[in-house]
């Protein structure tokens, strides 16, 4: 099995790599220190699964399941992620992950979870199912951030933690004009004015840190 590990963090990657060499059935570890070089890689290597972490930096691992749908990519994926929100998970199911697990999970578990979505299931840790369960249950509940579309989503997110429109333009590849655009319908939608309402908002609910 050809595994990628895919982490702007050094720490992190080095121990994924540990659990993932306790595995028999390994036989290739690769790693990637962002989004675009684990695309690179992806795009010329055929892995059996890769384990991407949702936050980095170019590009993230959401950016990242949209660009291995457009590329026809069928690689099993395991999201990482240091975000209780379960809206995270939501998204990163809903583009084609097949697996979803904190950073913080036990040493067994992250195991347990190569071995299974590897196998051709999928995976979410029982805190998260829990989560994504009462979510469910309490659609009628929606909150105003899960209205939005997954670059909507993922803009928000970059206004509320302080970024520019051309910092964002510049990070995800699109222009200022597009980025302005969706901030426009991301105010509309979320029912708010300013940025700085955004990152509150955000906070509150723990989609940053």
């Amino acid at each position: 099995m050809k595994i990628l590990i895919a982490d702007d963090h050094a720490i992190v990657r080095e121990g994924v790599k540990l659990i993932v060499k306790t595995l028999p059935e390994v036989r290739q570890i690769d790693e990637a220190a962002d989004g675009k070089e684990a695309l690179s890689m992806m795009l010329k290597t055929n892995y059996d699964l890769a384990i991407l972490d949702i936050s980095m930096p170019e590009m993230t691992g959401l950016d990242l399941l949209q660009q291995l749908k457009f590329h026809d990519i069928e690689t099993r994926i395991l999201m990482l992620s240091f975000h209780p929100q379960e809206q995270y998970a939501v998204r990163a199911f809903k583009l084609g992950a097949s697996g979803y697990l904190s950073k913080d999970s036990a040493f067994d578990e992250m195991a347990m979870a190569i071995r299974k979505i590897a196998a051709g299931g999928k995976y979410v840790s029982a805190v998260f199912a829990e989560k994504l369960l009462f979510n469910e249950v309490s659609s009628t509940n929606q909150q105003l951030h899960e209205a939005l579309s997954n670059r909507e989503f993922q803009v928000m997110i970059m206004l509320s933690r302080g970024k520019s429109v051309s910092e964002i333009a510049s990070e995800i590849f699109i222009s200022d004009k597009t980025v302005a655009t969706y901030r426009t319908r991301i105010m509309e939608k979320m029912q708010m004015k300013k940025n700085a309402e955004l990152t509150i908002y955000a906070i509150r609910n723990k989609l940053i840190e």
